[in-house]
């Protein structure tokens, strides 16, 4: 507890929450149940993309992470260019008046250090930059906790990345491939630690909870047009990795299997939408998920999972299900790995519904024995991450407590 004559800690969480991606918001709330029970006394807020959804859902007051509300929107006109550009000046001092009001900064997971999906450097890249380098400023404590990375290619968003990096205060990675490409960039990584993702740590749904038609297939789709290098080919990636999604789908209906569309992002219904208008069919339905702990339930219910997304991948192993993934980053080849299923990864660039169907079929065949791996690596996942929680309390908390004494003493 907190004495009486001494103020709460002050933590703020940072980030891409409450803006339609599920995994973000996962993400966030495994950070504030770890908060909440091991650090009741704090006053925590949010700087983040949607704020609105954040105090609605989560119970914290939030501040709009960019002072210009059209900061993702294409800006073509005159006027939309120059607000852009002033909002890029004035959130430097928005950020900096943030920060400086708290103790600590936490950025919980999300891949804040890479850019495996399309990014400007001047969007989220800059808007990390300009929190880390704030904390420096100030003194307060940024965190970058079970954080994604990945090796960049474009020179502005690497070194907006990477002294974001060098200048946060403590760092945890979501598996060993990020935390060798921040090394790679550069990045002294000697003390930073691998931990699982941290949409591990949120509650399992219980098996009473569940329910389903027998044999239904869990098919995570994502909007999924390439990587940040890929934008010259974006469109043409984007028809094959639909096109081949919609004949596997398709063969699955033809076998009498009931298909349930998943999404994980806002921007992923589109193409739920062209997957329902062309396999034409009552055994195809799509699920109204708004949290991983919606997308859990789903999956746990399922006899098997295919899926895209990162997070929709996470919590099909989390619930034990097995899962094939349609990998568009090492990170998805990485999780499948550490949870015992390397073998069931296909390129989302390159689907071939022929070669994935075969995939299936030996998943399926192999069913029984995967779902117990599941349940072992499971076991030590939740033992790595209390061993994360734990760190960052010792990383973040006891120094703070230190120095809200000296402050108190004066």
């Amino acid at each position: 507890m907190t004495p009486a004559n001494r103020t709460p800690m002050r933590v703020g969480v940072f980030g891409l929450l409450g803006s339609g991606n599920l995994g973000n918001d996962g993400s966030l709330e495994a950070v504030l149940g770890y908060l909440r029970a091991e650090h009741p006394d704090a006053v925590v807020d949010a700087l983040c993309g949607g704020p609105e959804a954040v105090t609605t859902r989560f119970g914290i007051p939030a501040t709009r992470l960019h002072w210009n509300r059209g900061e993702y929107r294409t800006a073509s006109r005159a006027a939309a260019i120059a607000a852009k550009g002033l909002g890029k000046l004035v959130d430097v001092f928005r950020t900096a008046a943030w920060v400086r009001r708290h103790d600590v900064a936490i950025v919980p997971g999300m891949g804040v250090l890479e850019a495996t999906l399309p990014l400007r450097p001047w969007g989220f890249p800059y808007s990390l930059f300009l929190l880390c380098a704030s904390g420096r400023l100030f003194g307060t404590r940024v965190a970058l906790v079970g954080v994604g990375a990945a090796a960049i290619g474009n020179r502005p968003t690497r070194a907006l990345v990477r002294w974001s990096a060098r200048l946060a205060h403590y760092r945890s990675y979501r598996d060993t491939l990020s935390r060798d490409a921040m090394r790679a960039m550069g990045v002294d990584t000697a003390r930073d630690e691998v931990y699982p993702d941290l949409a591990f740590a949120l509650p399992t749904p219980p098996a009473s909870a569940l329910s389903g038609p027998p044999g239904t297939v869990c098919v995570g789709v994502m909007d999924f047009h390439g990587g940040n290098d890929d934008r010259a080919r974006a469109e043409e990636i984007h028809r094959r990795y639909l096109d081949g999604t919609t004949r596997f789908v398709r063969a699955l209906v033809e076998d009498g299997r009931p298909v349930r569309l998943l999404t994980g992002d806002e921007c992923d219904r589109p193409v739920v939408a062209a997957i329902l208008d062309a396999v034409d069919s009552p055994l195809v339905t799509a699920a109204e998920a708004a949290s991983l702990a919606d997308l859990m339930k789903e999956m746990a219910a399922a006899h098997t999972v295919v899926a895209t997304r990162y997070h929709n991948l996470v919590c099909a192993l989390k619930v034990g299900t097995p899962t094939l993934a349609l990998s568009y980053a090492a990170k998805s080849d990485a999780l499948m790995d550490r949870m015992g299923l390397a073998a069931y990864c296909h390129p989302a660039r390159e689907v071939d519904a022929d070669r994935l169907l075969e995939q299936f079929r030996s998943l399926e065949k192999r069913s029984a024995e995967l779902r117990r791996t599941l349940a072992e690596r499971n076991r030590v996942t939740a033992r790595q991450l209390e061993y994360q929680f734990t760190a960052l309390t010792a990383a973040l908390f006891p120094a703070a407590d230190h120095a809200h004494a000296l402050r108190e003493a004066k």
